[in-house]
């Protein structure tokens, strides 16, 4: 049976989730940090679409967005599998998927949601114990928004 076309509205804010198969890691160090970051930038700014709050976090990836089209969002995230996985792959000697099939995502009401799910998105590595204070955490949005970084 074919999947049903994922509900993505260009102009709209969407929060996305992406886990690891089997709960996994999708990254194992800070070098695969950065480069999860560094495809996510290229493929966000090829397929426009504008990253407002994000997470890093040891087994899933946390993004609020906005595309442009509506196809932004699965292109941006099929680029951003093809460059990531296929580098950690080669880095850490394995063959496969990283991830635990599609990616999920969910339209929101900006005017509504904007700040609550950003601020869900950026307390995720406190609640887990990673870090103290949201703005510690080197692999999310939380510095920039308090001002404490530039991320672009």
């Amino acid at each position: 049976m074919a999947r049903l076309p994922r509900l993505a509205l260009a102009g709209h804010l969407h929060h996305l989730i992406h886990r690891g198969h089997n709960l996994q890691p999708i990254v194992l160090d800070d070098d695969d940090r950065r480069a999860l970051l560094a495809a996510l930038q290229d493929s966000a700014a090829t397929h426009r679409v504008a990253i407002h709050a994000y997470v890093v976090m040891p087994n899933h990836l946390h993004l609020l967005a906005t595309p442009a089209a509506d196809e932004g969002l699965s292109r941006m995230m099929q680029a951003l599998g093809r460059r990531y996985v296929s580098a950690f792959n080669l880095r850490h000697g394995r063959v496969g998927t990283l991830w635990e099939g599609r990616f999920r995502a969910a339209p929101l009401e900006a005017e509504s949601h904007l700040l609550t799910v950003m601020r869900s998105i950026e307390l995720n590595p406190q609640r887990a114990g990673l870090s103290a204070e949201p703005g510690d955490f080197a692999w999310s949005s939380a510095a920039h928004h308090l001002g404490r970084r530039r991320d672009p």
